[in-house]
């Protein structure tokens, strides 16, 4: 029997984090809605938590697509309600964090603005967003901003793309 772990990730929409992650093979779930960090329980924004099978996906590939699928190198206006950051929910993880963080730099011509943070807390978004994409993906929404995340994702990282997206 595998081991299911969990980590978190903001940086964009969560309607868009969300799709990404559920095109997954080896995701088993996430969660739609809002991660504030330990050191500020009460500074939501908006994130995922993915559970994901390590025997499957590795963390470092559910990290560079993370990094890969949202603007991991801007700090723009929008970064209060979309906090680019990975959250952990052990202190081991932190440095593996950190360590993959440095390997995949490498891949980006500017530097990485995600942080490596120490979860707090977590609110669900409201059920009827939840699924966004995968409930109708020919929303205008969901063609404009979530459709060429998941192109990439079957260009980039086909290896890791779920049949059901293909």
């Amino acid at each position: 029997m595998n081991k299911v772990f969990k980590v978190g990730f903001g940086g964009g929409c969560h309607w868009c984090t969300e799709a990404v992650f559920m095109a997954l093979n080896g995701v088993e779930k996430v969660e739609q809605g809002f991660i504030a960090p330990k050191e500020n329980p009460t500074d939501f924004s908006e994130a995922v938590i993915v559970h994901y099978n390590a025997a499957v996906i590795s963390l470092k590939d559910l990290v560079a697509i993370h990094l890969d699928t949202h603007k991991s190198t801007e700090n723009h206006s929008m970064r209060n309600k979309y906090r680019s950051g990975i959250y952990f929910f052990k202190q081991a993880d932190e440095l593996v964090l950190k360590g993959i963080m440095t390997d995949v730099q490498q891949d980006f011509k500017t530097s990485l603005i995600t942080a490596v943070i120490p979860f707090g807390a977590f609110k669900s978004s409201e059920e009827r967003f939840q699924n966004y994409y995968f409930n109708d993906t020919e929303k205008p929404f969901c063609r404009t901003h979530i459709s060429p995340k998941i192109k990439l994702l079957k260009e980039k990282y086909a290896k890791h793309v779920s049949a059901k997206v293909q």
